[in-house]
């Protein structure tokens, strides 16, 4: 029986040790997963959970204090597009209730406990491979552009409302008009030449 009861504690022993070996190799991968984690990862996760049934708005808290809630539907390169419920901090009331928003533009998210455990699942092989995962900020608003789609414009200290005539490289033009007017030259009145990184939200 000592026998048996030594070659047991010895089992018990080397099973402990193997398993604590396995957890502590599984913590490090996670830390190390978790250390490559970006903000829009993180977007991205609180996206696909959405999709599978979640529906919930995100708090995002934006250049010059805006705080906008809104349910992402789509996420490119460098850029996401929402459906807005709420919009706070901003100079007035607005009619659209779709908008893009620049990832630099977004200084923060206010999540709940269970958008934070969410935003940190490990994502799925087909979440990986969007198209909208290569699509740069740049070519939406080019095919904004194209529509001849007018925009309402938030800049970190003004808000402009018009058209996009043109987009460059890391910048685009604006014919600004009224709301109510379609974009004619005689119903312009002036232009402007928007910095993408100026740019805070773009309402559709």
């Amino acid at each position: 029986m000592r026998w048996d009861n030594l070659f047991s504690d010895l089992e018990s022993q080397l099973e402990y040790g193997l398993n604590a070996e396995e957890n502590d190799l599984h913590e490090e991968e996670e830390r190390l997963r978790l250390g490559r984690l970006s903000l829009r990862d993180r977007l991205c996760q609180l996206a696909a959970v959405s999709d599978r049934g979640a529906n919930y708005s995100i708090a995002f808290v934006l250049v010059g204090g805006v705080t906008l809630s809104a349910r992402v539907k789509t996420i490119g390169k460098d850029w996401f597009a929402a459906d807005i419920a709420v919009v706070a901090g901003a100079e007035r009331a607005r009619r659209q209730t779709q908008c893009i928003v620049p990832l630099a533009a977004v200084h923060g998210l206010s999540l709940t406990r269970r958008q934070i455990r969410h935003s940190l699942e490990p994502a799925a092989e087909e979440e990986r491979r969007a198209l909208t995962d290569r699509l740069g900020l740049a070519f939406l608003l080019r095919d904004l552009c194209r529509r001849r789609a007018t925009v309402d414009v938030m800049l970190p200290t003004e808000s402009l409302f018009g058209t996009i005539d043109r987009v460059g490289r890391d910048h685009f033009d604006l014919a600004i008009h009224e709301a109510a007017s379609p974009r004619r030259d005689a119903e312009v009145v002036g232009y402007r030449v928007i910095s993408f990184d100026c740019l805070v939200m773009l309402r559709v």
